[in-house]
């Protein structure tokens, strides 16, 4: 990519919609850790913390296309700012009430995911109109390609950073934890995603920001059958992120303990931030479709050798292997979505994906412990391979839907709705 990633920062907005976002969505990947160490210390067992921790997962789930559908319909700012305002709210209700009575803990977990900002998905519609993508129909072609370079390598850096969110959020959890309190700690992440989301829809970009006129279908944006194959393989990349947190923790029993786990799981996380930044510094080339199939493909065959379940040191190599082709996978997802996205529906299509990923993970964490239990740390990592074979089958299957869009949509999804600086001209209301 011409200029690297300095130039893509250096667009107006590009870092303070990142970062802002980064921010805001820190909760999204502590909150389950924050809720489970919270109830504990209140005498909560642990079957209680799970459940919690649970009802706000599958509450997220349900809320991120939702609210992504109301984005699309109305604009960013109250939705995002809303959302994150009553999830804030719901947090602190918890914070101040302890985790009983069970109908209420539960309840304010329910109201705290269904209420959780669309914030990923969010900052990918608004990338185009920050990077200035030209229109495809009368400009020079070479301009056009820098200009979805540009975009591309935003996706990379978007998929690459929420790595480190994940990495980062749950020790700054304990951290804290160790600092102050539990209390203390879900009361400083309710504030820290207010302040996120407040970063970010105060931002012009996304004040301005509108989707196309959408046609009027209760589907949005899954009766494209090309979000359908890329929902569905999705999940099954997600069963095999949510199999390998469990499988790294049963092989931590066996191998001493201790940080074993993590260095696993941090390992896995450097290998994604590493694939992540180098598969956006340079130029793509084909058809993204098919670009997807290659890198899930590597991305399966990466995760079988961990079932091979060899010493710490050889072990932590494996894992950064088995992350490198995470990220990029992601980022070439991310522009299927982009093409594939009816018009006016970018946003919840790309809440769709976040929510078929974090099904999938949660199905992952379900599957691999009674499998690492009964059949062997090696088996509860082969999980992780057959997921990722299974990713790889259902994009193989809809190989043909991937290529050529099903729905057809204007030259450029989604515009904002006033002219600023630094914005290409089809960004413009």
């Amino acid at each position: 990519m011409a200029g690297g990633y300095g130039e893509l920062l250096r667009a107006r907005h590009a870092m303070r919609l990142l970062t802002g976002t980064l921010v805001g969505r820190l909760p999204n990947a502590s909150a389950a850790l924050a809720v489970l160490l919270f109830t504990r210390a209140h005498g909560g067992s642990y079957t209680l913390a799970g459940a919690l921790a649970a009802v706000y997962g599958l509450g997220t789930a349900i809320g991120q296309p939702a609210l992504g559908r109301l984005v699309d319909r109305d604009g960013q700012f109250r939705v995002m700012l809303g959302g994150a305002l009553v999830c804030g709210l719901a947090a602190l209700g918890f914070a101040l009430t302890g985790p009983r009575p069970l109908w209420a803990s539960a309840g304010l977990m329910a109201v705290a995911g269904l209420a959780t900002p669309p914030l990923e998905g969010g900052l990918r519609a608004l990338w185009p109109g920050v990077v200035g993508r030209p229109d495809d129909d009368g400009a020079d072609p070479a301009a056009v390609r820098r200009a979805e370079d540009r975009v591309h390598a935003a996706y990379a850096l978007d998929a690459a950073a929420q790595e480190v969110m994940y990495a980062v959020g749950p020790l700054l959890v304990t951290l804290t934890v160790a600092a102050a309190s539990t209390a203390f700690v879900l009361v400083a992440l309710a504030v820290v995603g207010v302040a996120g989301a407040l970063v970010v829809v105060t931002a012009p970009p996304s004040r301005h920001w509108r989707a196309e006129r959408r046609e009027a279908h209760w589907l949005g944006p899954l009766r494209s059958a090309g979000i359908g194959v890329l929902l569905g393989s999705f999940f099954f990349v997600g069963v095999a992120l949510g199999s390998i947190s469990v499988a790294a923790v049963a092989y931590a029993d066996a191998h001493g303990g201790g940080l074993v786990s993590s260095y696993l799981l941090s390992a896995l996380g450097a290998g994604a931030l590493a694939g992540g930044l180098a598969y956006g510094a340079r130029p793509r080339t084909g058809d993204a479709g098919r670009r997807l199939r290659v890198l899930v493909g590597c991305l399966a065959l990466a995760y079988w050798p961990l079932s091979l379940t060899p010493g710490v040191a050889a072990m932590t190599a494996l894992a950064a292997l088995a992350g490198v082709f995470l990220a990029p996978s992601l980022a070439c997802a991310f522009v299927v979505v982009d093409r594939h996205a009816p018009a006016g529906t970018v946003t919840e299509a790309f809440s769709w994906l976040v929510t078929a990923f974090g099904v999938g993970a949660s199905a992952g964490n379900a599957l691999a412990g009674p499998v690492a239990q009964y059949g062997g740390v090696p088996a509860g990592f082969a999980v992780a391979g057959a997921g990722g074979t299974a990713a790889l089958a259902v994009l193989l299957a809809g190989g043909r839907v991937l290529t050529t869009p099903a729905v057809r949509r204007r030259k450029e999804n989604d515009r904002t709705g006033a002219a600023e600086p630094g914005f290409s001209e089809s960004h413009r209301a």
